[in-house]
């Protein structure tokens, strides 16, 4: 163990633990039938997306501001998020009593703004990322005596959240292998010294959306790199910088970081809703992903986090479109065609005997590469998805169409 890490113990996870009993709920672990499938063993999901505030972040936000001094309480608290350590730390200050202030990127869900400014907190937009909202806090904290509350790197914050790993050890006794989603690391650094602790033997993994992967390069390096540009929808793990306390433990505790692409995590928030009836949000279907992604390369019995379920209506749709897409769901089609009565009906009636839906249907009669005769037709389908539209396509050409995808 590292001096960074040093205070982060199996005993201040348990302790933490006491001290939440009556403010967090011991989430429940879901059996995943469809995922185990593919891997072949027990898959389970550890549902945070359940946890009071719909994430795990209020399980480090309130230990940290309970401990707290009475002078410090006076001065209120200060917190920067992309929404859910901003609800975790609004709730944690309105149990205790306390004035809390939020700086959140322009762009943050709105959901997690209602919810933050429901729970008591002043919300502020600061900058595009979490750091330009981290440094309007600290601004904020020199200013106005608040105290800041860091969204992961604090003792008292892994702490915690490594509560969340000593449930899983119990959940599932003969445990192998789990996934956590992570941005900073406050989650990963508290669950991997809470399960390490317990049962050494367990392979801890944690999963990084690729757009916004700060720790290969910094594990590589040796220390905290920053990343210079982040592209995401996963604004719950888009963390360009690991913490000092937080990449020390993940350091030394978890054994491997990987990524999934914004199709990959965008697939696994569809299966989710459809075949688990859960809704997470693109940061919480993490490590359900990197499952999908590679099925067999996991020991089970395996549990993936859904670290958080604060999603906007609106991006959830958008959301479940893209995973539809990803998924071979949607065809898009350029079909030439006869230009004489009759030959879109008959195009499209071969469509509806294949079984897939037209969304959508556009004409294009100007190209150089039509015959006088013909007319070119762009369709979207919906399919039921990559064999089925595989077999619309074989049809379309089994009775002469010219079809480009």
């Amino acid at each position: 163990m590292t001096d960074a890490t040093v205070g982060v113990t199996l005993a201040d996870i348990e302790a933490a633990r006491s001290v939440l009993q009556d403010v967090t709920i011991r989430t429940p672990i879901e059996e995943s039938r469809w995922l185990s499938a593919l891997a072949g063993g027990p898959v389970l999901l550890k549902c945070e997306n359940l946890q009071r505030t719909g994430s795990f972040k209020a399980r480090g936000a309130y230990l940290r501001i309970s401990r707290l001094t009475p002078e410090e309480r006076s001065r209120g608290v200060v917190a920067a998020s992309a929404g859910n350590h901003a609800q975790g730390v609004a709730l944690a200050a309105s149990l205790l009593g306390i004035r809390s202030t939020v700086f959140m990127p322009e762009g943050a869900p709105i959901p997690k703004e209602k919810a933050t400014r429901a729970y008591g907190a002043d919300v502020v937009f600061e900058g595009r990322f979490l750091e330009d909202s981290l440094r309007a806090a600290r601004a904020f904290e020199a200013e106005s005596g608040a105290v800041l509350i860091h969204p992961f790197d604090h003792v008292d914050i892994v702490a915690g959240q490594g509560t969340c790993g000593i449930e899983v050890v119990e959940q599932v006794p003969d445990l192998r292998t789990v996934l956590v989603p992570t941005g900073g690391g406050g989650l990963l650094a508290g669950m991997a010294i809470a399960i390490k602790s317990l049962r050494p033997d367990v392979r801890v993994v944690g999963v990084q959306a690729a757009g916004a992967a700060a720790y290969p390069a910094s594990l590589a390096q040796g220390h905290p790199v920053a990343l210079t540009t982040m592209k995401t929808m996963a604004d719950g793990i888009a963390v360009g910088l690991p913490g000092e306390v937080t990449f020390a433990a993940v350091r030394d505790y978890v054994d491997d970081i990987i990524t999934v692409s914004e199709e990959s995590m965008s697939r696994a928030l569809l299966a989710l809703v459809e075949r688990a009836k859960m809704i997470v949000e693109p940061a919480g279907a993490a490590a359900v992903a990197a499952m999908l992604d590679h099925p067999t390369a996991f020991e089970t019995p395996a549990v993936a986090v859904l670290s958080g379920g604060n999603i906007d209506p609106l991006l959830l749709g958008k959301v479940i479109r893209h995973g539809m897409a990803a998924a071979g769901r949607y065809l898009n089609l350029r079909v030439n065609i006869p230009d004489t009565p009759g030959g879109l009906a008959r195009l499209l009636g071969e469509v509806g005997d294949a079984g897939a839906n037209v969304l959508e249907v556009m004409h294009e009669r100007i190209s150089p590469a039509l015959h006088l005769d013909e007319v070119e037709v762009h369709l979207q389908l919906e399919t039921r998805g990559e064999p089925h539209a595989e077999r619309v396509l074989t049809r379309l050409r089994a009775c002469g169409y010219r079809v480009f995808e």
